[in-house]
C-alpha cells in the first residue's frame, strides 16, 4: 500500500490593497440604497419600503416585482365596507322582504290608505309593537277586496298574518299566540286565572249600541261586566295582571276604546264616574306609545260603526 506525504501548507497572509488617498468609497449596494432614498427626499415624498430596506430582488421567493401581490387585503378590505354599507343602510329590499313579517288590516271606510277601525287587528298590532317585532301592513279596503288579498285568504276576512315564511294565518287569537310563541320576550301571556276578565264586554257594549229600547237591560248587562272589571283592578291592578301588561289587555284595550268613543257619539253614554279603577285602566292603556300608533282615528271609528247603528 502506497502512503502518500502529507504535506501542510502554511497559512497565507490575507491580500492587502493599495491604499488610497481620500474617503473610502461605499459600498454598491449602500451607494444605490442611498441614491433611491435621497431621490425620494428630492422628490418631496418619503421613500418606499423597498428603497429603504432593499427588498427589490426580482428572485425573493415572497418579494416579487414582476408578481401581482396577493389581494387578501383588498378583499378583506371591501367586505368590511360592504358590511358598513348594510348597517348603514339595511339589506336590499328583496331580502328584507322575503323574511318580513307581514299584517293585512282593516283600512278606514272610505279612506283605503289609512287605518282602519278594527279591534282584532289592532290587538294584533298591539303585540306586535309592545314585542318590538317589526313588520308590515297591508291596508285592505274591505268593501273591495283585492284578488291577492282573497288568494291568500278566501274567507276575506282581517286581520291575516304572515311571520316571513309565506303562511299566512287568520284569527286574532290564532295570531297572537303564534308571535308569542316565536317572540317569547318580553312575556305577554295571561295567567289562565285572568285569560277570561272583561271577556264579555264588547259583545255586551255592541248589544246596547244597537240597542233602541232603553228598557231591554243592555246598559245594565253593561254596567255589570264593567263593575266587574272594577273589582278585578281593586284587588290585581294597575293591569288585569298586575303591575306588567299582558295579553288579555292587548285584547281589551281596543274595545274600550270602541265602547268610550262610539257609545258616547252616538248615544251620549258615558263609563260612570264610580268606576275610578276602569277610568285608571284605560288612561294607562290608551297612552302607551303602542297604543297611540297603531290606534284608529275617533272620525274613522265613528265612520266604520255608523252603517251597524243606523242601517
Amino acid at each position: 500500500m502506497l502512503t502518500l506525504p502529507c504535506f501542510t501548507t502554511p497559512p497565507q497572509p490575507p491580500p492587502t490593497r493599495p491604499v488610497r488617498s481620500g474617503p473610502v468609497p461605499a459600498p454598491e449596494v449602500s451607494r444605490t440604497r442611498t441614491t433611491t432614498a435621497t431621490r425620494a427626499r428630492m422628490a418631496g415624498s418619503r421613500p418606499s419600503r423597498a428603497a429603504t430596506s432593499g427588498e427589490t430582488c426580482s428572485h425573493h421567493p415572497l418579494i416579487n416585482t414582476g408578481a401581482p401581490r396577493p389581494r387578501r387585503r383588498s378583499t378583506a378590505l371591501a367586505l368590511s365596507a360592504f358590511l358598513l354599507l348594510v348597517l348603514l343602510t339595511g339589506l336590499p329590499d328583496a331580502a328584507v322582504a322575503a323574511n318580513m313579517t307581514e299584517v293585512c288590516v282593516k283600512a278606514a271606510v272610505g279612506h283605503p290608505d289609512t287605518l282602519g277601525d278594527c279591534p282584532f287587528s289592532q290587538r294584533v298590532l298591539l303585540t306586535l309593537e309592545e314585542k318590538k317585532v317589526p313588520y308590515q301592513m297591508k291596508l285592505i279596503d274591505v268593501s273591495n277586496k283585492p284578488d291577492w288579498f282573497l288568494k291568500i285568504n278566501p274567507e276575506g276576512k282581517v286581520p291575516v298574518y304572515n311571520g316571513g315564511d309565506g303562511k299566512w294565518i287568520a284569527d286574532s287569537d290564532v295570531i297572537t299566540q303564534v308571535i308569542e310563541e316565536k317572540y317569547p320576550t318580553p312575556s305577554l301571556v295571561t295567567p289562565a286565572e285572568y285569560a277570561s276578565v272583561g271577556s264579555k264586554i264588547f259583545s255586551t257594549f255592541v248589544t246596547f249600541l244597537k240597542s233602541k229600547d232603553a228598557s231591554d237591560g243592555s246598559e245594565k248587562a253593561l254596567v255589570d261586566e264593567l263593575q266587574a272589571l272594577e273589582e278585578h283592578l281593586k284587588a290585581h291592578g294597575p293591569y288585569i295582571n298586575g303591575a306588567n301588561i299582558s295579553a288579555v289587555d292587548l285584547s281589551l284595550a281596543p274595545k274600550l276604546y270602541h265602547l268610550q268613543v262610539a257609545l258616547e257619539h252616538f248615544k251620549g253614554w258615558k263609563v260612570p264616574e264610580t268606576l275610578t279603577s276602569v277610568h285608571a285602566y284605560t288612561e294607562a292603556l290608551f297612552s302607551r306609545e303602542s297604543f297611540v300608533k297603531t290606534k284608529a282615528t275617533k272620525e274613522n271609528l265613528i265612520a266604520g260603526w255608523a252603517p251597524k247603528v243606523n242601517p
